[in-house]
């Protein structure tokens, strides 16, 4: 297939190769952007593609958090331009749908978000009306558990929801366990991992992770038990980047997270978990 400017430029954001480098690896892949991206790993002029989506429109990322800090709500609310965004009507409506979203609970699904008779339709039709801009609602996620925080960031342009599990009683109270609770909200913002503990990254995507290392060993004459050692530790970067408890502390890179959540479990006299998180950006779609 013809290589068009686009997708070298695409593969260039993507990957940070020289734009000749990536109209080559999308040559050889076929036009394939994801065998693009391994070709230029392979060869070592590349790390892993981030998993950031494209963004598109206006809008702004909305948040609910129950009194009890067990549950949780982000909600991203999309419209036409940024003045709209910044108005009474359209901040209010976001709040509102938050909370629409958090008080149906478990009921709360795409499809109830987008029944034309529901709450959140009727509420988005009224401001539609007064505003004469075109809304919609688009992604939302709700936590519920032990204790979930949030936090928004880039004036609700972006916004990160973490539950805690093991923050319970008094211990969900204690100082330590309320800063964590903000500072891995903010980690999350900042550093954007995709997994909350290395037990949740898949085997599949290890294994291909595994692959690449192999590939950029190739022609080294090294013995299988070296190139293994070697590869193994190349897992290390990659966890790093991408699981929470592995990503140096934003605050002091040498911090991991995990001795971060080590000392709240220390200071609360009990045993912190990332039990899981959600962070939604406007206009961002899965990649």
């Amino acid at each position: 297939m013809a290589i068009t400017a686009e997708m070298v430029k695409a593969l260039r954001e993507k990957t940070g190769a020289g734009m000749m480098e990536c109209k080559a690896a999308l040559t050889e892949a076929g036009g394939d952007m994801e065998q693009a991206v391994d070709i230029l790993r392979t060869r070592g002029l590349a790390h892993a593609a981030k998993k950031a989506g494209r963004t598109t429109g206006e809008g702004l990322i909305g948040s609910y958090v129950s009194p009890d800090q067990r549950a949780g709500v982000l909600v991203e609310v999309k419209c036409e331009s940024d003045f709209v965004a910044r108005t009474p009507d359209f901040q209010a409506l976001i709040k509102d749908v938050a909370a629409d979203i958090a008080e149906a609970g478990d009921a709360a699904s795409p499809a109830w978000v987008a029944d034309p008779a529901g709450p959140v339709q009727t509420r988005v039709a009224a401001t539609i009306a007064k505003l004469g801009e075109n809304i919609g609602v688009g992604r939302f996620v709700r936590l519920a558990g032990d204790m979930v925080a949030v936090y928004i960031h880039l004036g609700g342009k972006l916004g990160v929801l973490v539950e805690l599990g093991g923050a319970t009683g008094a211990a969900a109270q204690h100082e330590a366990v309320q800063t964590l609770a903000k500072e891995l909200a903010m980690q999350v913002a900042a550093a954007s991992p995709q997994y909350a503990s290395r037990s949740e990254v898949p085997a599949d995507v290890l294994e291909h992770e595994r692959s690449i290392y192999r590939a950029q060993l190739e022609g080294q004459n090294k013995p299988a038990n070296v190139i293994e050692k070697i590869v193994e530790g190349k897992l290390g970067s990659f966890y790093q980047q991408t699981v929470l408890t592995d990503q140096p502390s934003i605050r002091d890179p040498k911090v991991p997270v995990s001795q971060m959540i080590a000392a709240a479990s220390k200071a609360a006299g009990t045993e912190l978990t990332v039990a899981r998180f959600a962070r939604l950006k406007v206009g961002e779609s899965a990649a």
